[in-house]
């Protein structure tokens, strides 16, 4: 804690009176960290919550005595804790205002006494005790505060051995552990800090000159620079100054408030003390927080300025966007200073692929400079500076290009073929969208004492023999590498360069040393593409050849870290990897020694542990998972499941889960026998495992037959068990996955009612991220298409959360849940909770969402909805404009979503006065123009549909004029049963018309002018007649009824 005080806390610079702590968003972080720590620690450590400090930590608080109660002697001023020392001295004493504590435990109760003041409080504790870890632990600590080694902490506390060194001990080691915790914290939290430099700000200025000037309209009445001075880094603040990161001081004239005097910094944008009495001089002392840029402190001093500037962003942006396009055109080399202001994103795709043979700008301190020079004209140079400001503020957002590292000597032979890989790759290979941008360390930030002895090692890399070359990379090994401090350094010096090339020596012991390194910093996203980008794959893949085992585990696990990407999966299968990584699987094949079996065969399994890890991040592409398929990795990858080795299993099945996504895949998992040995390690105690077995399940159960394997291979019980532990959410979405999947067959659902799952998921309704939400509803709406379900769901409380989720925005989870919300619909119960609830208005709604497959889905759901309310014709009724919308539903391209509404008009139309409506809406001529379907599915609903509207006023007649007769007719033919009685119900309704029945009659390759039926169509009605289903039987035979007693008729009249 001491260490991150002094060098992570941000201080007042010293003057008069005592030092204190800015108010910046790092030290609230601090704080809070500080807080949380010592408001657990009573709970956490009990121990060592009672241990007495060596000093008091004392300040002045805000608190009064009568906030104190139970455990504490309060007088008017004082306040004295019961719980004393061995000299009887209380623990916790306060005479108004000064405070005095000697425990953690009083410590810790004293925050949650302050409540809403414990961070004002934490603060001026801070504050008045600069160095606690010294008044807790004792003057001997001080001698090793600047000591990162725990160990060192236990040699120095436990050499006295008195009866507290433990306690002491463990409090120290805690502290210490704070301390780290802190630091690493408070890197993270700059890590992600904008850092301004002086074109960002330049270009923020000239904006608002742009927009600045007399009227109501304009943002600001003036702004200018306070020197007209500015120097080849773009700073005009004086180099005294800029050593401290600022870049220039601006006078701004808001409508609303008086003069501001600002000064913009690489740190961000603050108020500063104003114009002195000297000529040109400034109050540099800031006298407000910062603000991340120009723009957004102004909108936080001035109403006018936000108001005004909401109103021109979209004007300007708009405006220097056609400026852009029409004056962008191939730039000469700029100057170098404007090198430095140049965004990487505005850069060519050759200038991003050249060697940057220096240390990266980026990670640069901003540097005094002492060279005048003239102000640069802002026409000049604008493209460029927007560009800047288009990036930062996120204008206009474009793909960077690969990070390039220093001293990429190697690349330049590559360069050609590096350019055209980038031109001839598809986008949708090419985007590195799951990769991060880059970030450098910043300019301003402490670094830690590993940071510099790092790139001090990496010289001796460069420089030294083989002896010096291994030493300096087993020192380097022994630092923390996975901190992303360590991997930066060395990136920054070239260090990745010098590795790379190690790996193309002959020595072992060099190639070893260089593959741990790797492997540890590519776990880091930008190390990943340096690696890609230095050539550093082929060299990995051609490792895989080596007779030496412990070279090709360590190049399969680099290579696993670095094809996180899609351009390193692509390099990876181009320079023949995917065949040697499939190799690796081979444990037989690659134990040579006999004699020693044991010791062969536990580094062989090693071998394809690493193989697979490998294929594992290779197999998120599609090509690459071709390229496993065809080198007959699936029997190696079956044979591997057999193995007890947990570490082996978790790769193995993560690459046959990724691999199941793929038709192809799932028939070859079959064959292999592979579910009965992923439903076998369902019972694994390995969260992991279990978590890869689960989804792999989950991939392969869109198959019935792997559907039932599961279930034969007693895979559905252990699924169901597994519900039940909530903590691991990954888990727990790949089993409640696997469940939905299983759960399209019947025979499985009878299962997981009987292992009580359904209330299980019931249970997991709320309170679940939305990846768990998805399966959950996904499976009970499989579930609940069985009555004795959708009873169940009822009973145990379900159907309530299942309508609150009808309001959200993620698509698949409203097509998942309006299908559950339609299953449990179909039981009156049911339907009558969802009413009351308002969830057939909800599923209404959701008839507007932009996605077709939540239409339709919604539309499917409102069919039992109608068909189960009490009063479905009111009900239809109360929603304005619904009926209007359903009809115009009908003009959609969507198949699925023109046979759900059908459905639904079914339905509807069930109700005399909502046929009523539908008719005056123009429902008989669009569903008319979709007879012309070969959609078996749409063919069904669309009759059916067809067959309800008849029943009101002249839509008979309407249908025969709108032409959709005869294409009924050609229904009959389909091999759909459904589609038959559909069909044969609506022409019995539209033979009620005798012009239809002319239609029907003349329907046929050759136009029969004898009055009797056209024989084919005769025909096919007959045979229907003779049809075990009963409404087709009389529908079939209703229509031959009407067209024989209109042909009777005809002949009638003919000799009468």
């Amino acid at each position: 804690m001491g260490v991150a005080l002094r060098k992570s806390a941000q201080w007042t610079a010293a003057g008069y009176g005592a030092r204190t702590l800015e108010i910046t968003p790092l030290n609230e972080v601090i704080l809070k960290e500080i807080m949380m720590f010592v408001e657990s620690f009573i709970y956490k450590h009990p121990q060592e919550a009672k241990y007495v400090f060596a000093e008091p930590l004392e300040w002045k608080t805000s608190l009064d005595p009568s906030a104190f109660e139970s455990g504490y002697i309060v007088s008017e001023t004082t306040v004295k804790s019961e719980e004393v020392d061995k000299d009887g001295q209380p623990l916790l004493f306060l005479s108004v205002p000064h405070i005095k504590i000697r425990s953690f435990g009083q410590l810790s109760r004293f925050l949650l006494t302050a409540k809403d003041t414990k961070l004002k409080e934490a603060q001026a504790c801070i504050e008045a005790n600069r160095d606690p870890v010294t008044k807790i632990l004792g003057l001997d600590y001080n001698a090793m505060k600047d000591d990162t080694s725990v160990v060192h902490i236990l040699d120095k506390i436990t050499k006295d051995g008195d009866p507290e060194s433990e306690i002491k001990m463990k409090l120290g080691v805690l502290l210490k552990h704070l301390d780290l915790h802190l630091l690493n914290h408070s890197l993270k939290h700059i890590s992600l800090e904008i850092c301004l430099n002086p074109a960002i700000v330049k270009n923020d200025i000239e904006r608002l000159k742009h927009l600045s000037g007399k009227g109501e309209q304009t943002v600001l009445e003036s702004i200018d620079y306070t020197s007209d001075y500015e120097f080849s880094n773009g700073c005009r603040a004086p180099p005294w100054r800029q050593i401290h990161g600022e870049i220039c001081y601006v006078v701004v004239k808001p409508h609303d408030v008086d003069t501001l005097c600002i000064t913009c910094s690489a740190e961000g944008v603050f108020l500063n003390g104003g114009k002195t009495d000297d000529e040109g001089g400034i109050n540099y002392e800031r006298k407000s927080e910062i603000y991340k840029d120009l723009v957004t402190f102004l909108k936080e001093k001035s109403a006018k300025f936000l108001e005004n500037m909401s109103k021109q962003d979209v004007r300007f942006s708009e405006e220097w966007k056609k400026e852009k396009e029409l004056k962008e055109a191939p730039k000469k080399e700029e100057e170098p200073t404007l090198q430095k202001a140049l965004p990487a994103s505005g850069k060519s795709v050759l200038e991003k692929n050249q060697i940057n043979f220096g240390k990266s700008q980026m990670t640069k301190r901003l540097e005094p400079s002492l060279n005048w020079k003239a102000t640069v004209d802002f026409k000049d140079h604008k493209n460029v500076l927007r560009e800047s400001q288009e990036e930062r503020h996120g204008g206009r957002l474009e793909r960077s290009g690969p990070l390039v590292s220093p001293g990429r000597a190697q690349l330049v032979r590559k360069s050609a073929e590096k350019i055209e890989e980038i031109i001839s790759e598809s986008s949708s290979e090419s985007e590195e969208d799951e990769e991060p941008p880059d970030h450098r360390q910043e300019a301003n930030a402490d670094l830690p004492s590993e940071y510099w002895q790092i790139q001090k090692l990496v010289k001796y890399l460069k420089g030294g023999n083989q002896t010096a070359t291994v030493i300096a990379l087993c020192s380097m090994k022994d630092f923390n590498l996975a901190q992303e401090t360590c991997q930066l350094a060395i990136r920054d010096v070239g260090g990745l360069e010098v590795l790379i090339n190690l790996l193309d020596t002959d020595e072992v012991k060099c190639k070893i040393g260089s593959l741990k390194i790797l492997k540890e910093i590519s776990h880091n996203p930008q190390i990943r593409r340096n690696i890609v980008d230095l050539g550093g794959l082929p060299i990995m893949v051609n490792i895989l050849d080596s007779p030496h085992k412990s070279l090709k585990c360590l190049a399969a696990e680099t290579i696993a870290n670095v094809a996180k990407f899609r351009r390193a999966r692509r390099a990876v299968r181009r320079h023949g990897g995917i065949t040697k990584l499939v190799a690796l699987l081979d444990c037989a094949q690659n134990s040579q020694e006999p004699a020693q079996s044991s010791l062969y065969d536990a580094r062989d399994v090693e071998v394809a542990r690493c193989g697979a890890l490998a294929l594992w991040s290779c197999s998120k592409s599609y090509a690459n998972k071709e390229a496993i398929r065809k080198a007959n990795g699936i029997p190696l990858l079956a044979g591997l499941l057999k193995t007890s080795h947990e570490n082996m299993l978790i790769p193995v099945v993560g690459t046959l889960q990724e691999c199941a996504s793929e038709e192809n895949y799932r028939a070859a998992i079959k064959a292999e026998r592979i579910i009965e040995n992923l439903v076998k390690n369902l019972n694994s105690e390995n969260e992991q495992l279990q978590e890869h077995c689960a989804m792999a399940i989950y991939q392969c159960a869109e198959d019935k037959e792997t559907r039932d394997l599961v279930r034969l291979h007693g895979g559905l019980k252990p699924l169901a068990s597994l519900l039940n532990n909530t903590d691991n959410k990954e888990r727990l979405a790949a089993v409640t996955g696997a469940i939905w999947k299983c759960s399209i067959s019947k025979e499985n659902v009878t299962k997981f009612r009987e292992y009580k799952a359904i209330e299980t998921l019931v249970g997991l309704l709320t309170d679940q991220p939305e990846e768990v939400l998805v399966n959950v509803v996904g499976a009970l709406g499989e579930c609940c298409q069985e009555y004795e379900n959708r009873v169940l769901v009822r009973k145990c409380g379900g159907i309530q959360p299942l309508v609150n989720l009808l309001v959200g925005i993620n698509q698949t989870l409203l097509v998942n849940v309006t299908k559950a919300v339609g299953a449990c619909a179909a039981e009156p119960e049911s339907m009558a909770i969802i009413d009351r609830l308002d969830g057939v208005r909800l599923l209404w709604s959701l008839l507007k969402n932009p996605h077709p497959d939540v239409k339709a889905s919604a539309a499917w759901a409102l069919c039992p909805c109608i068909q189960n309310a009490k009063d479905a014709g009111e009900m239809v009724r109360s929603f304005v404009g619904g009926l209007e919308l359903v009809v115009n539903l009908l003009k959609s391209d969507n198949k699925e979503v023109l046979a759900s509404v059908c459905a639904a008009i079914t339905n509807i139309a069930k109700d005399q006065e909502n046929l009523a409506v539908i008719t005056d809406h123009g429902v008989v001529p669009l569903l008319s123009k979709l007879a012309n379907t070969n959609n078996d599915k749409l063919r069904h609903h669309l009759a059916e549909a067809i067959s309800r509207c008849c029943m009101w006023g002249r839509n008979r007649v309407a249908f025969g004029e709108y032409k959709a007769v005869a294409p009924l007719v050609r229904y009959l033919k389909s091999n759909d049963p459904n589609v038959h009685r559909a069909t044969a119900q609506a022409l019995y309704q539209l033979s009620e018309d005798a012009d239809n029945c002319i239609t029907m009659h003349e329907n046929g390759a050759v136009k029969n002018e004898s009055p009797t039926p056209n024989p084919a169509i005769f025909k096919l009605l007959l045979d229907m007649v003779g049809s075990p289903d009963q409404d087709l039987q009389e529908a079939a035979a209703g229509c031959i009824s009407n067209i024989r007693r209109l042909a009777l008729a005809t002949e009638k009249a003919r000799y009468t």
